[in-house]
């Protein structure tokens, strides 16, 4: 259950859109907010202007005021009325602090707004939430800026909440299950949400892909033996999943389909729901997507990393990314190694 978390803001309203979503998760799970501005204006412009540390140090200081009043004004809106906020302002460079700032609190779920997504031919690294996805040691919740957000607003008619978990067959990628399931247990409520179990398998290729990844035609005959251990394995995992009482929290529904692109077969799944289940409105999509940053597994090879990258770049839905908990103890390991700088240092705190 996600009971403390974290949001980044800049100042925009781009990423003001993650405050309704966190403020619902904090509401239905009785749980606070931490709001955190980095500034980092002295740090990204060095080494490319020589700056005097005198005058570094006057714009740090008054960049860091306003930063503290803003997060002060938006800590006060009506729709955090009620919910615990902690506002955090620090100096350093954006992602890694924001990681610490993650650690120091012990926040147990990161909601970000990004960028708009690029599709699934073009896509630029290297943003913050591209980052902290890769690196936090908890889960992170992407939004889309224009993108849908992952409930219904107060007042609408209810809303059947769906959330498609990405699998591989690998202990890593199911790691995306158990923080899914909370996360649609607090978006979903009073309602019960659905989760939905997903494979998708590469099929043997009459010829090759070119560099673009595009399709070359295939035989789907020659898949079904893919399909059918994807279908074992799916229906042998919400057996169990059921057998552990997850059923009495959401419903649990399992599709696998065939794609040479793992990501944009997740992608095609998440977007176009009407072709998994013949009983749902058409064009009727999934609320979020779910993904383990690290998988590969027997159904089919995930190269660690890149699909929940390609699929963060690519969808226009909210994405929960997830690292499996061996990636998140090596983490820690080595943040132990390094001795990190505690949030402590160089902050502005104001508890509402």
């Amino acid at each position: 259950m996600f009971k403390r978390v974290l949001v980044p803001l800049d100042g925009s309203k781009r990423a003001e859109r993650a405050l309704p979503v966190a403020a619902r998760i904090a509401r239905e799970t009785n749980g606070s907010l931490v709001l955190v501005r980095i500034v980092s204006i002295a740090t990204e412009l060095w080494p490319y202007v020589d700056l005097e540390a005198a005058h570094t140090q006057a714009v740090v200081e008054t960049e860091m005021l306003e930063a503290a009043n803003y997060l002060q004004r938006i800590a006060a809106i009506s729709e955090l009325e009620g919910i615990l906020v902690n506002t955090v302002v620090m100096h350093g460079p954006t992602a890694s602090t924001i990681l610490r700032v993650a650690l120091s609190y012990k926040a147990d779920l990161i909601a970000i707004c990004s960028r708009g997504y690029t599709g699934m031919t073009r896509w630029v690294m290297g943003s913050v939430a591209d980052k902290i996805s890769r690196h936090a040691a908890v889960p992170v919740l992407v939004l889309r800026d224009g993108g849908p957000q992952p409930f219904a607003p107060d007042g609408d008619e209810v809303h059947a909440f769906r959330a498609l978990v990405a699998l591989d067959g690998s202990g890593r990628a199911m790691a995306a299950i158990a923080p899914a399931t909370s996360l649609i247990a607090a978006l979903a409520a009073p309602e019960r949400g659905t989760l939905h179990l997903a494979s998708v398998i590469k099929p043997v290729l009459d010829g090759l892909e070119d560099g673009d990844g595009e399709q070359y035609p295939f035989d789907l005959s020659h898949s079904e033996q893919g399909l059918l251990e994807s279908t074992r394995y799916l229906c042998t995992t919400v057996e169990r999943l059921r057998k552990e009482h997850l059923g009495e929290l959401v419903d649990i529904t399992w599709s696998a389909i065939v794609d040479t692109d793992v990501a944009r077969g997740i992608v095609r799944m998440a977007e176009r729901y009407d072709s998994l289940l013949q009983e749902s409105d058409q064009n009727d999509e999934f609320d979020f997507i779910a993904i383990s940053t690290h998988g590969h597994g027997s159904l089919q090879s995930w190269v660690a990393g890149s699909v929940s990258q390609r699929v963060l770049n690519a969808t226009r839905l909210p994405l929960l990314i997830v690292r499996p908990p061996d990636m998140i103890r090596a983490q820690d390991a080595m943040m132990e190694h390094m001795n990190v700088t505690t949030v402590a240092e160089m902050q502005i705190i104001h508890t509402h």
